[in-house]
């Protein structure tokens, strides 16, 4: 796996869930399928008098998420900027294109209300409930860094095996410290919650 792929299978999805902030700091989620992808960027059309664009030209950063038929999730999360004024016919029209319905919605030059943001760095997370144990996996495409999430065992394990008689993905390995898998864990904290010695440490 890696961020072409995630990339691809976002593309197979279809129509994704976009997280934004309003200005009132509450948390807005719509579905979006007017999107193109290249490989290493990813675009989408919306109307310049939705409430979405003018929360994107406030605060560019959002959230992507989509879900596919195998369990999988994947979630692209980023800035979204407007692509530039010389080429917003161009990618207008290659989204158009591409989904054909959009031409019902927006009927001939009524499409110029539209406006292309695109997204060149982010972080994108994978995660597929479908195996067990499940696995997880993040990517980053453009200059986004990726951060750690999950769970980490310090110095203060005592080896007692308390957290390995909770984990629900057996994903905790012997040694001293014990280790986590982190492509295997869930971030559920029940290895967190078990420990008696406060070895284990949440970062997120």
């Amino acid at each position: 796996m890696d961020a072409k792929t995630c990339l691809k299978k976002l593309e197979y999805v279809g129509v994704l869930a976009f997280a934004t902030v309003d200005s009132e700091g509450a948390p807005q989620i719509r579905n979006i399928s007017a999107i193109h992808y290249n490989n290493d960027s990813f675009y989408f059309f919306t109307a310049r008098g939705k409430a979405f664009c003018k929360e994107l030209m406030t605060d560019g950063r959002v959230q992507v998420l989509g879900y596919t038929k195998y369990k999988e999730m994947i979630r692209l999360s980023g800035v979204a900027k407007p692509v530039p004024d010389d080429r917003q016919s161009e990618c207008i029209d290659v989204i158009f294109e591409e989904q054909p319905y959009l031409k019902n919605v927006y009927p001939g030059d009524t499409r110029s209300i539209g406006i292309v943001f695109e997204i060149t760095d982010a972080c994108i997370e994978y995660f597929n409930l479908g195996i067990n144990p499940i696995f997880r996996e993040t990517y980053t495409i453009g200059s986004a860094a990726a951060k750690f999430k999950g769970y980490k065992i310090t110095d203060a394990c005592i080896n007692c095996g308390a957290c390995l008689d909770v984990c629900p993905q057996k994903c905790i390995d012997n040694g001293s410290p014990r280790v986590i898998r982190q492509n295997n864990c869930l971030h559920c904290g029940a290895c967190f919650k078990a420990c008696p010695a406060g070895a284990i440490e949440a970062v997120n």
